[in-house]
């Protein structure tokens, strides 16, 4: 028993050991990705062109030998950097909608993090990514629904209830896109898709959750022909 309790300090330091470097990371990388979405062109046009080979090629290594995947994976990559500059590029309220998906994936990824690490419990896809959990996914939406109401709120945009729902409804969204790339991973044996971020592997394994959001909501948006989630 003694044993047991003084292992357990041990168990809760290599449950966030990854914490730190994710967290640095982020402040370094994330405020450069804001203030490109804010000042627009060129420089979110610069942000996707940079992305782009990068996406490409790790997406290349994920898929090798499978020729059919590999460009269907591509395909949806840059899907999303035209979902991206599509969006930004709007007329109405282009900056806005880009940092709240930024901003709902952002909190999507915190919450399931912090909440699946700290409460644990069933595991949501074991085959795919065993670390992921159904109390994560929860934390996830909920925070989710939190960033975007206040996002709402801040612009003036009113529907803070409205946006809430779609948050979370964009959290899974962006767990679904994470599950894709991590089933990637699984089949090429990998652990991450690449070495560039500290703390979380490549590019993608820090976007997977924002590629799938951006893709979605560039298709809705085309579908309603209106400013969802806005309007």
């Amino acid at each position: 028993m003694a044993a047991s309790a003084a292992d357990a300090p041990m168990a809760r330091a290599e449950r966030y050991r990854g914490l730190l470097p994710r967290i640095v990371s982020s402040l370094i990388l994330g405020p450069i990705l804001l203030a490109a979405i804010w000042f627009g062109f060129p420089w979110i046009d610069l942000i996707a062109a940079l992305a782009a080979p990068l996406m490409v090629s790790e997406w290349a290594r994920l898929t090798r030998g499978r020729p059919v995947v590999r460009g269907l994976a591509v395909l949806y990559a840059l899907a999303a950097l035209v979902a991206l500059l599509w969006l930004r590029h709007q007329p109405p309220l282009g900056r806005e909608t880009v940092m709240w998906i930024v901003l709902c994936i952002w909190a999507t990824d915190i919450g399931a993090y912090v909440v699946g690490r700290a409460v644990g419990g069933a595991k949501l896809a074991p085959s795919i990514s065993p670390g992921k959990t159904w109390a994560g996914l929860v934390g996830g939406m909920a925070w989710a629904a939190v960033a975007s109401a206040t996002v709402g709120y801040a612009f003036g945009l009113g529907g803070t209830i409205h946006l809430a729902v779609i948050g979370a409804g964009l959290a899974v969204v962006g767990q679904i896109g994470d599950l894709v790339e991590s089933a990637a991973k699984r089949s090429a044996g990998v652990k991450d898709s690449g070495t560039l971020i500290p703390g979380h592997g490549g590019l993608l394994d820090r976007i997977d959750g924002l590629v799938a959001a951006l893709v979605v909501v560039a298709l809705v948006r085309l579908l309603v022909n209106g400013q969802w989630p806005w309007t």
